[in-house]
């Protein structure tokens, strides 16, 4: 088959994590678009629009020199970008709750300026906007995803893969994100993957390092998965397990009307957020 990125199936992190959940969720949230925008669509939360922020400022001091990564307060850059998801854009539903998850994300970044760790060495910058290559030529599939950091180790010529964690919940041991990112990184760019860490900038002061996967077992597992979902999209069929779980349940309450319009983000989806009462939110709670 001729190589046609814009006909192949393209597979992320995030869209087989969907799938996995929930063939009906993964169509909500990869493949539909609202007829009236022709934009995808997104349901945004509090704890997402933390993640985002305090993603945001770490990930961009990767591409400063070594010795002026940290010249400006982490603090500053991020109360400037969490402009981007104050109020409504972020899913809050009033003051309070907004203002307990920003004070989370400032720990969380004064953590990391008192333990920079790998963030004050050199790091490897993949060459394109979006980290690609084919899964399968054969299957018409490209893998894709965005590394959070990848730490350059000088003396061996090797890169060590970082991912960080703002959630309070460990990854799960069969999760197919560091493969996913092992095959990413050994395929975008030159250098051999040293080892792979998960950073939980909310509980540990440093990386925590993964065992590697196998990168011929990680491909074939990610590959089977990829090709169920291209059936799926072929056959149009995408059916919940249980017939109505909460992920696809959520997005089909925005496609039914309930969700309220708050913006669109940088890949050009609409941004939602679905109604929620303020009495389910415990004061002083991060949830």
């Amino acid at each position: 088959m001729t190589k046609d990125k814009y006909s192949a199936t393209w597979v992320s992190h995030s869209s087989i994590s969907d799938w996995l959940i929930c063939p009906q969720a993964y169509f909500l949230k990869n493949v539909y678009k609202d007829p009236k925008t022709n934009h995808k669509i997104s349901l945004i939360s509090p704890p997402l629009a933390l993640g985002s922020a305090v993603h945001e400022v770490i990930e961009g001091l990767s591409i400063l020199p070594v010795n002026k990564r940290f010249d400006e307060s982490l603090i500053a850059k991020f109360d400037k970008v969490w402009e981007k998801f104050s109020g409504e854009k972020g899913g809050f539903i009033n003051e309070g709750e907004e203002n307990r998850y920003k004070e989370k994300g400032k720990e969380m970044l004064r953590k990391v300026m008192k333990n920079p760790g790998p963030l004050k060495n050199l790091a490897v910058k993949i060459q394109m906007d979006l980290p690609h290559y084919w899964l399968s030529e054969k299957d018409n599939i490209i893998l894709c995803g965005k590394i959070d950091w990848l730490e350059y180790l000088e003396k061996e010529d090797k890169v060590h893969i970082i991912d960080f964690k703002t959630g309070k919940k460990s990854e799960q041991s069969e999760s197919l994100q560091l493969p996913i990112y092992y095959l990413l990184v050994t395929n975008t760019q030159k250098r051999p993957v040293k080892k792979a860490s998960y950073w939980y900038v909310n509980l540990d002061k440093k990386p925590v390092e993964q065992k590697l996967p196998n990168i011929k077992k990680a491909k074939e597992k990610i590959l089977k998965i990829a090709k169920e979902i291209k059936l799926a999209r072929q056959l149009e069929r995408f059916k919940c397990p249980t017939n109505g779980c909460r992920a696809c349940k959520q997005m089909k309450r925005i496609i039914n009307g309930e969700g309220k319009l708050v913006g669109v983000d940088n890949i050009r989806r609409d941004v939602y957020i679905l109604p929620r009462a303020s009495n389910t939110i415990p004061d002083g709670k991060i949830l």
